[in-house]
């Protein structure tokens, strides 16, 4: 609870806070690696789609410019004239004559039976194609909130052991805190032992000088790098020019 343990600024960011709507530190880290994991399907969906146009261009190039048409026409007469009154001229007319023919034949063909005929996919199929690469990239950054349930859903079940882990969460904490503290204060004691910068003594100059100025150049806490507020505490050491936001200090 805040009121037992209230969180610093740099605790805070470790936790998930279920209240809030927006995606925490935490829960971002996870999301990004999910969302990671659907770039090779989308990568594979691109490279598909792209396969299948190309092919179709290909198909659509060979039927619009291989089509051949072919056309045939032929022409046949026989004719036999047997000339003469006699008998004999008479029979051969009679059984020769059966020969003459006469016909005129045209044929028209093409190969358009053999030509492939391509059907490209339309905008609505490969819209329906990436629907599912949406939506299970929806349910990467949807997930995060029906996690936040599970904690509660164990502490239903396993009252003790959420007892237990509370009280190891708050030693934790406070092990974490103490460390930290003695960290920051040999960070603190190395940033004082070097010289300030020309920038620096700039704006401290300027915020003596002009204290009107303060508002437009604030300065931020030495530990967390909050922006200054009313409630930051400037070190005692006359000589020193640190400024700590009220948790840290």
């Amino acid at each position: 609870k805040q009121t037992l343990l209230p969180l610093l600024r740099e605790e805070a960011s470790s936790f998930i806070f279920p209240c809030k709507l927006a995606v925490q530190r935490p829960e971002l880290q996870h999301m990004v690696l999910e969302l990671l994991k659907c770039i090779p399907l989308l990568l594979f969906l691109l490279f598909v789609c792209g396969l299948d146009h190309f092919i179709f261009s290909i198909l659509s190039i060979i039927q619009h410019h291989s089509f051949i048409e072919y056309s045939y026409q032929t022409s046949h007469h026989l004719s036999v004239n047997v000339m003469g009154t006699s008998l004999m001229a008479q029979l051969l007319r009679g059984t020769i004559g059966a020969l003459n023919t006469s016909f005129d034949t045209e044929m028209e063909t093409s190969n358009l039976m053999c030509l492939p005929q391509p059907t490209g996919m339309t905008r609505q199929q490969y819209l329906n194609t990436c629907l599912p690469l949406g939506a299970l990239a929806l349910l990467c950054l949807a997930q995060v909130y029906p996690f936040r349930l599970r904690r509660a859903i164990a502490a239903f079940y396993f009252p003790k052991r959420e007892k237990a882990r509370v009280l190891f969460l708050y030693n934790k904490l406070l092990r974490q805190r103490k460390h930290f503290l003695q960290l920051q204060r040999g960070r603190v004691a190395r940033q004082a032992q070097q010289p300030p910068t020309l920038g620096t003594l700039l704006v401290q100059w300027c915020r003596r000088r002009w204290p009107r100025l303060r508002r437009i150049l604030r300065q931020k806490c030495t530990l967390c790098g909050m922006a200054e507020t009313p409630q930051h505490q400037p070190c005692p050491d006359p000589d020193c020019s640190a400024l700590y936001c009220k948790s840290c200090w």
